[in-house]
């Protein structure tokens, strides 16, 4: 009896000990991050801050380019007449302000001042003849309506970014004087079809308008007698208004779909899709969580390494259960660290807090992931330099490759791309962030199986490299 239950307890002996050692393990490396708190403190402010700045840039409404602006055309001169109504060109100049912050100028030389001098990035300067080349535009079909647009060429940013913002503005004018000429242009054809007023130098004319005129003309040929010599030539003036007013009929219509030509029906595909912002912030807390992860696990087994420490740990745990405990131990560290990111990121951006659980799935295999990514960099470089350059140096590459559109690159750049992405964990780490923080497809369960998958991969390929390069 006792010959038997000596090896079991043996065993388990062994096991409890072996558990024990792991323990120790584990609050041997927390005890290494407590003595540097500078580290730890990087390690955490580093992301937040990080999700700070990304969480108020994109909260934040874009600011207004300042445009030096000054119009030549003289107070009261800006009225265009156009039929019975006339247009104030001036007042469009209120709606192009709501994208800019005007600095309003007194001469030419003084906006190009403004611009060179770099206290505006933009002059805008309207010509003294633009009303009367927007009267002729409408009247003869002659004139070209321009204003001129000074430009800072320093920075090509800040200069594309002013150039959008006031030709939007100005697109938006064009069409709202447009549909005003229009609206005119319909009434005055509604008078020619019905009869009206016409306001004209101060008095106002009566119109008689084509229907009234026919039902006058009708009258007239009824009450000739049948063999008068008028009534053929009165019955041609009749059929022509019935004409004209079918065709004015048709034009009203017409007319009033120049000013929206296109009507455009949005619609989605099946499934939800991830929003700008929400995807922005999801990448930036999958960056903070590779960096974290590959630098605390690729630095702490290489720091044992260089050390001499590797070699004593060993003989109390087993190589393979010392790699899990750092594994374990960054991809924790780091996945609270991205956490509490993904918590600051959702005062600014929409991420559904009904997912929260899936937040942590998400965010845990990833790290776990990342960690065992960053153990075999550790594996492989046994000084803590050079694991740490490693690690950054693989990172951004990594990063890169998963981001790139499928769009942007050919089909065979393509393949070699998704191969690569593929058997690093971002990719896979970003589409299960993305799924967990809006429930955007594609679903989490493969991301999730993906990596771990990439888990057990990279723990063995850091397992062999501590046997060939111990």
């Amino acid at each position: 009896m006792c010959a038997t239950s000596s090896p079991r307890s043996c065993a388990s002996c062994t096991s409890a000990e072996t558990e024990a050692n792991v323990r120790w393990l584990l609050v041997k490396d927390l005890q290494i991050l407590r003595r540097s708190p500078l580290l730890v403190g990087l390690l955490i402010v580093y992301p937040v801050a990080i999700a700070l700045m990304i969480g108020f840039a994109l909260s934040s409404p874009p600011g207004k380019p300042k445009v030096a602006f000054y119009t030549e055309v003289a107070p009261g001169s800006g009225r265009v007449g156009f039929g019975s109504q006339q247009i104030n060109v001036s007042n469009y100049a209120n709606q192009l302000f709501q994208s800019v912050q005007p600095i309003k100028v007194h001469s030419r030389e003084q906006a190009l001042a403004k611009v060179r001098d770099g206290e505006a990035l933009a002059a805008l300067i309207v010509p003294s003849d633009i009303p009367a080349q927007i009267q002729s535009l409408i009247t003869t079909g002659v004139g070209t309506p321009t204003v001129e647009l000074v430009l800072n060429s320093k920075d090509p940013i800040e200069r594309q970014f002013v150039d959008q913002a006031i030709k939007a503005r100005l697109n938006d004018i064009e069409q709202a004087v447009s549909k005003q000429v229009l609206r005119v242009a319909v009434s005055d054809l509604q008078q020619v079809l019905s009869g009206g007023t016409l306001d004209f130098a101060g008095e106002r004319f009566p119109l008689l308008g084509l229907r009234n005129s026919r039902t006058i003309v009708q009258r007239t040929v009824a009450a000739l007698p049948r063999g008068s010599p008028l009534r053929p030539a009165l019955r041609q003036v009749v059929g022509f208004a019935d004409l004209a007013i079918e065709g004015l009929g048709f034009a009203s219509p017409v007319l009033g779909s120049i000013g929206a030509p296109l009507t455009v029906e949005q619609s989605e595909l099946a499934g939800r899709t991830t929003p700008t912002d929400s995807y922005a912030a999801t990448i930036a807390v999958i960056v903070s969580l590779m960096f974290v992860t590959l630098l605390l696990a690729a630095g702490m087994l290489a720091l044992e390494r260089s050390e001499n420490a590797y070699a004593r740990l060993v003989r109390m745990v087993s190589p393979w259960r010392l790699l899990w405990e750092k594994i374990v131990l960054a991809g924790g560290c780091a996945g609270l660290v991205a956490l509490v990111m993904a918590i600051f990121l959702a005062l600014f951006v929409h991420l559904d807090w009904a997912r929260s659980e899936l937040w942590v799935l998400a965010l845990a295999l990833g790290g776990l992931a990342f960690g065992a990514l960053g153990v075999a960099i550790g594996a492989v470089a046994r000084e803590l330099s050079a694991a740490a350059l490693l690690a950054f140096l693989v990172s951004l590459p990594i990063a890169f490759v998963a981001l790139v559109p499928p769009s942007a690159v050919s089909g065979a750049l393509k393949a070699v791309l998704d191969a690569v992405a593929f058997v690093f964990p971002f990719r896979a780490a970003l589409q299960a962030a993305s799924n967990a923080f809006t429930g955007a497809a594609p679903g989490i369960g493969l991301p999730l199986v993906h990596l771990a998958v990439l888990t057990v991969a990279f723990w063995a390929l850091a397992r062999l490299a501590l046997r060939r390069f111990a």
